[in-house]
């Protein structure tokens, strides 16, 4: 613990915006970590978070303990304490090339969980860092390109009601423009039909013009002898005035 923390110490001026500090809470279970790690970018947003455990044995401790004896507890304190990743940095199994290899990830018995040698404590920090700042900005990304994509669905869904209104107004249009067009064609009929009339009179004019113009003594009295005797004796009449007259 003490290394780790001067180590830290040593490179704080690296993530200024961090907090390592130890967990001093205990948890509802009765547990607690041994440092709590969180990192943050200018806008106060949380990049990663790392509960730390640290191990250590004496040589003449009888019983030895293995890595994995610690696992399951440090998974819980994770949990308990919100943090997004667990690392045990531990001296235990001295002679394990695995764990003499550097990094171990254990993520396969529990979620983004790491074990680690005292010597790669702050570069587990340095690539969790960086791992977190990478999802941060994925994560914006991805809002973004949500947003967009909502923006072109909200654009698309007034695209379609736009289409639907201008739809609504060309038909109602093209109705009107037929219904003008069949009444207009109602007026023309209409006025053919008033012109054939006035046609059909002027011509019965002109036929009673020339029948009235046709008209004599003679057609008058054809077959009419009582009033071609009347009109003989008129004329007669008429011609006896004008001799007294003159």
């Amino acid at each position: 613990e003490v290394h780790c923390a001067t180590e830290f110490n040593k490179l704080r001026p690296l993530f200024p915006n961090a907090y390592f500090d130890k967990d001093n809470e205990i948890s509802k279970s009765g547990s607690k970590g041994d440092f709590i790690f969180r990192d943050y970018d200018e806008d106060k947003t949380e990049i990663v978070s790392i509960m730390f455990e640290m191990k250590n044995e004496n040589d003449t401790t009888a019983t030895k303990h293995k890595n994995e004896d610690f696992l399951k507890e440090l998974d819980k304190d994770r949990n308990e304490k919100n943090c997004e990743y667990a690392v045990l940095v531990s001296m235990l199994e001295p002679d394990s090339e695995l764990y003499n290899g550097g990094i171990v990830d254990v993520s396969y018995k529990y979620p983004k969980m790491y074990v680690v040698r005292p010597q790669q404590f702050l570069t587990i920090i340095s690539l969790l860092v960086q791992t977190g700042r990478n999802t941060v900005k994925v994560k914006m990304d991805l809002a973004d390109a949500k947003n967009r994509e909502i923006d072109v669905t909200h654009f698309e869904e007034k695209l379609e009601k736009f289409k639907g209104v201008f739809g609504k107004h060309v038909k109602d249009a093209a109705t009107r423009y037929n219904n003008a067009l069949e009444d207009i064609d109602a007026a023309i009929k209409q006025l053919q039909e008033m012109k054939e009339h006035l046609r059909l009179w002027v011509d019965h004019l002109y036929k009673a013009e020339n029948n009235f113009e046709d008209i004599t003594i003679r057609k008058l009295t054809y077959k009419n002898p009582t009033m071609r005797a009347k009109l003989e004796e008129a004329r007669a009449a008429n011609k006896i005035e004008e001799i007294k007259i003159n």
